[in-house]
């Protein structure tokens, strides 16, 4: 079945360059009206510009398209909740968000200043806690809404010299964990992209010479299509770059009990293989999934007890 996407509106940030212009340009060749949103910042989120979003919305209409450039700050609430409200007072309703602003400030810890901590934090995280705030209550009245955050493989693994970009781009998954489960029955669907490109935020990060041949950011948009499609999944983190697609999960596993009487860090590190084990590792819908199974562990072994 043909993905389409007529009718919809759709706000993609940072779209200005590199995989959320990719985004933005598929959507609209689909039927999207898009907000190209971009600070037009320097890839250290400095300076401003207008020039790279107009360009993006010049190459949409130019190819039959609609589209409107937006210049706001996602780590500004203020200014994100302008956006959507000229988004709405222009094409009547919000569809699809696609969380892609990101800027960096890579050092090691040791050399890290905390005001580049924090800044990275600010820009990945809460904006895209900000836009989704800014959308979240429209999505739900109007019973229909596809938001992807966009996290990293450095969030997910680690990257030596990448402690704030990895924190923030975990931190998003958090957020769609719960953003997926509160936004079900509404049908707010919420999903997480873990993109590998050649773009000007990894030019200089990625040392395989041969990722200039295949590492485009179009094949990432053709993943980020799907997340935000109709049949959209939810609470799903898709892993795509020059042309591969992959998911990522988090497991738990098994796990053992100990009784009272051996509840000590000496039983726990005897233990600790047992612990380990994958074998019977499974996919908790939630966090009290958790907490039932280590109650269920404890009060069985009451019960074998009693």
């Amino acid at each position: 079945m043909t993905i389409r996407f007529d009718d919809r509106v759709a706000i993609v940030t940072g779209a200005g360059n590199g995989l959320g212009r990719s985004h933005a340009l598929a959507l609209a060749a689909r039927g999207a009206k898009v907000v190209v949103n971009d600070l037009g910042g320097a890839r250290d989120g400095t300076g401003a510009s207008s020039e790279a979003a107009l360009k993006v919305v010049e190459e949409i209409k130019a190819a039959g398209g609609e589209a409107m450039a937006n210049g706001a700050n996602v780590a500004d609430f203020e200014q994100v909740q302008a956006m959507v409200e000229e988004t709405v007072d222009t094409w009547g309703r919000v569809d699809i968000l696609i969380n892609n602003a990101g800027i960096l400030r890579d050092k090691s810890f040791s050399k890290m200043d905390v005001a580049d901590f924090r800044l990275v934090m600010d820009v990945h995280l809460m904006g895209s806690a900000y836009c989704a705030k800014a959308v979240w209550e429209i999505m739900k009245e109007q019973n229909y809404g596809r938001i992807v955050m966009t996290s990293s493989s450095s969030g997910l693994y680690g990257n030596f010299g990448q402690s704030n970009y990895s924190a923030a781009k975990l931190a998003v998954v958090g957020l769609m964990n719960t953003l997926a489960q509160e936004g079900e029955k509404y049908n707010v669907r919420v999903n997480s992209l873990a993109p590998a490109a050649l773009t000007r935020m990894t030019e200089d990060i990625i040392p395989d010479p041969r990722a200039a041949e295949v590492m485009q950011p179009e094949p990432v948009s053709a993943g980020v299509l799907v997340l935000c499609s109709e049949d959209a999944p939810n609470k799903f983190i898709l892993c795509a770059g020059a042309g591969g697609y992959a998911s990522t999960h988090l497991y738990e596993t098994r796990g053992i009990y100990l009784p009272v009487d051996q509840q000590t860090p000496e039983a726990v590190q005897e233990n600790w293989a047992r612990i380990d084990d994958p074998a019977g590792e499974e996919r908790l819908s939630g966090a009290l999934k958790q907490t039932e199974k280590f109650i269920g562990y404890a009060l069985a072994a009451k019960k074998s007890q009693s």
